[in-house]
């Protein structure tokens, strides 16, 4: 009777930690699933839904220039998948995408042997990785990004880091986009331990926070403000916002990362942005890359 009631006992407890092990991410997917719910009823019907989320669009926009019944995926190419003007602009780019040359560069800076003879082929055998970052560290305690993962392997072999915003860093992230999206993977983003926990509340708290001089948040141009015009151009949308990167901007007329395209929102915002391989920077592209969860990666991409 006794070993049954030891055995019942250590069965409860392995299921109680297998629950609590599952249950550190609750919070976060309430999170993604919400944002979800809140961007398909917004984009069920833009014309119909104006009063509730498009009270400052015209009515010829409304009615010629949104898609609507947009699905999770759909979200994918940002601010394209609703506004047809600009979809069309962007499709006709992609027949010759700018950015195909910075992914054979990025394939080529990942067999070239370090001074040692070692490569980054070293430290990322496996190049369709591109859906887990960032990740939680479980034995260091600390976010590892993508951007920070590739300059750990050149420091850690002798080599001279690179910039975190273009050049090398762009070209072989693109390489790993392109290597994770040809395998067919989405996002994939872990939230295993009350420290990983944690590290997700922060980005999130970031996200959220109105800061600068402007008081703004990331949240109210992504999502109270998506779809919503700012000059001539729609804001994008939270859900899928990190899918597509690195991307080759016009406006920069060259690849650029996730950082850099953050650091640049963040000085909109009218404040200082955080390093590009800061804690504070980590946790808010661990937030992001959560909410694109399921979501297939399809960089490297275009945009304006």
């Amino acid at each position: 009777m006794l070993s049954k009631l030891v055995k019942s006992a250590a069965i409860i407890a392995l299921t109680m930690c297998s629950l609590n092990a599952n249950d550190f991410n609750a919070g976060a997917e309430k999170d993604r699933l919400a944002i979800i719910k809140y961007l398909e009823a917004k984009f069920a019907d833009p014309e119909k839904n104006r009063n509730t989320f498009f009270p400052y669009s015209t009515d010829e926009e409304l009615k010629n220039d949104y898609d609507k019944n947009l699905k999770h995926n759909d979200f994918g190419i940002g601010s394209y998948s609703y506004s047809k003007d600009a979809r069309s602009q962007y499709e006709a780019i992609k027949e010759m995408p700018p950015y195909e040359d910075g992914i054979e560069k990025g394939e080529e800076l990942y067999n070239k042997k370090f001074a040692n003879g070692n490569s980054l082929a070293t430290c990322f055998p496996d190049p369709t990785v591109g859906g887990i970052y960032p990740y939680f560290d479980e034995k260091k305690k600390e976010l590892v990004s993508l951007t920070s993962a590739i300059n750990d392997c050149l420091r850690t072999n002798g080599e001279k880091e690179w910039n975190t915003q273009k050049g090398d860093m762009a070209n072989f992230q693109a390489f790993i986009a392109y290597s994770t999206q040809e395998a067919g993977k989405k996002f994939d983003i872990k939230i295993e331990s009350e420290e990983a926990k944690k590290a997700y509340e922060n980005g999130k708290e970031y996200y959220y926070t109105q800061r600068g001089y402007l008081k703004l948040s990331c949240a109210e141009c992504h999502i109270q403000g998506a779809g919503q015009r700012v000059r001539n151009e729609k804001l994008s949308p939270l859900t899928g916002q990190v899918t597509h990167f690195p991307v080759y901007r016009l406006r920069w007329d060259e690849l650029g990362t996730l950082e850099r395209r953050m650091s640049g929102c963040v000085v909109d915002q009218g404040q200082v942005p955080p390093k590009d391989e800061s804690t504070q920077m980590k946790e808010l592209l661990y937030f992001l890359a959560y909410m694109s969860n399921g979501m297939a990666i399809d960089g490297p991409d275009v945009r304006k």
